[in-house]
């Protein structure tokens, strides 16, 4: 599980492109259609890393929810939301961060995704405090629980039946990248009681859009 350094350029770019510049061709073209060029720029020189530094690494050791984006071999996308107690997100070092995959509804659309894609986009924001978000984006790979013990010894042990990884989630940054707090609500934390692992239907929502009961409504 050796750590490699990624390259910050993109390997193909649209004539004119910067070539210090991270982000992908197509942004570019976009960002001269619109004539956002140079403000593009300018957040790419200095917000954009190919890792993650100090302050982003304490930023996600301290969170306890995160935004997962993924898609499948066809470009059909999908997104999601993880969440655990503070730390659940594993800061293995500044190229790589891992995720514990919980027991779930069993329908597996990320980890699927990630088995035919690994480009994974995530958005961690502070919504209480910083009212900070942090995207960051990378190659993802699937690895059992033993193999991520065996490979890393920083792996906390768990004691919470809920909380018992099924799968982790190990991916390579690619790009990091501050998410502005203009936008971003202030939510203020409540206690809560949170019954991790639980098949109870009410706990976990139950039925809350109507959708099995109107598939079993009379003439459905």
């Amino acid at each position: 599980m050796a750590s490699t350094s990624i390259p910050s350029t993109p390997s193909s770019v649209t004539p004119g492109t910067p070539p210090d510049m991270p982000g992908a061709p197509h942004e570019y073209e976009m960002q001269q259609h619109y004539g956002t060029r140079a403000r593009a720029e300018r957040f790419y020189r200095d917000q954009v890393l190919d890792h993650l530094n100090a302050g982003m690494r304490e930023f996600v050791a301290r969170q306890e929810m995160l935004f997962v984006a993924t898609s499948d071999r066809l470009g059909e996308c999908d997104a999601t939301f993880r969440a655990g107690p503070p730390g659940f997100v594993l800061v293995v070092d500044e190229h790589r961060l891992a995720w514990p995959e919980y027991r779930g509804n069993g329908v597996m659309a990320s980890l699927a995704n990630l088995g035919k894609n690994p480009h994974a986009g995530l958005l961690f924001i502070d919504f209480t405090e910083s009212l900070i978000g942090l995207h960051v984006n990378g190659r993802a790979q699937i690895l059992t629980d033993e193999a991520m013990r065996d490979g890393l010894a920083s792996v906390p042990e768990v004691t919470v039946p809920g909380q018992l990884p099924q799968q982790w989630v190990l991916l390579n940054v690619e790009e990091a990248y501050i998410h502005c707090a203009k936008h971003i609500p202030r939510l203020r934390r409540v206690p809560r009681e949170r019954v991790w692992g639980t098949d109870d239907m009410r706990r976990k929502g139950g039925d809350f859009f109507g959708v099995k009961a109107g598939r079993d409504a009379p003439g459905q």
